[in-house]
């Protein structure tokens, strides 16, 4: 899939706004900003996102595929800043490499947190440097793939005392689910129907 530029800013919010999407469960209490990067790879054939697998040892969400990003720090000036502060310091992708097309609706997450996903072309070629105490593994997904919602699994576990609804998308032996997956469902709902993007509660 060779990206189309002009729709995908056509799909993406200009500034954040007040929009947002709550994971099924997410607490009703104070949430820790945050941002990631959304970064998509303009390779020559095609285009594909730039994805992290966590390490094990971290406090929040051990173990996972993330967006690079984390916690608004008092430094930051703007989610923007977030990012591309973020994604420096755990996989050393350079900024200047980095185009900022536009913005999702904010992410409410089932673990406190409310993460601005920040949408970005990068240009190759990559040369990355991870931070291993961060990260186990930088790797990549066709955007094809992860904006096909014949690829997007629903599944159910009990966390908290209550079942709780998410969705999946398992590549090559990745296994990208939670808040990850929910902001590349934003993604695919607003590229598919960008007339009417959803907000609101996600569940199935």
């Amino acid at each position: 899939m060779m990206i189309d530029r002009q729709r995908l800013k056509a799909s993406l919010l200009a500034e954040p706004t007040a929009d947002f999407v709550e994971e099924d469960g997410a607490p009703g209490q104070i949430l820790t900003p945050a941002a990631v990067l959304f970064p998509i790879v303009r390779h020559p054939a095609r285009a594909t996102v730039l994805l992290t697998q966590r390490t094990a040892h971290l406090r929040d969400h051990a173990g996972q595929v993330s967006f690079p990003g984390g916690r608004v720090e008092a430094v930051d000036t703007s989610p923007i800043e977030t990012a591309l502060r973020e994604s420096e310091e755990e996989i050393g992708l350079p900024r200047e490499q980095v185009e900022i097309l536009g913005f999702l609706p904010e992410y409410r997450t089932g673990t406190g947190f409310r993460v601005t996903p920040v949408v970005a072309l990068v240009e190759p070629p990559l040369v990355l440097h991870p931070d291993p105490f961060e990260v186990a593994e930088v790797f990549e997904v066709p955007l094809a793939f992860l904006l096909d919602p014949a690829n997007h699994q629903q599944h159910a576990a009990h966390y908290r005392g209550a079942l709780r609804h998410y969705y999946a998308m398992p590549y090559d032996g990745h296994f990208i689910w939670g808040a990850t997956a929910g902001m590349i469902r934003s993604l695919s709902e607003r590229w598919g129907r960008q007339d009417a993007p959803p907000c609101g509660i996600l569940t199935v």
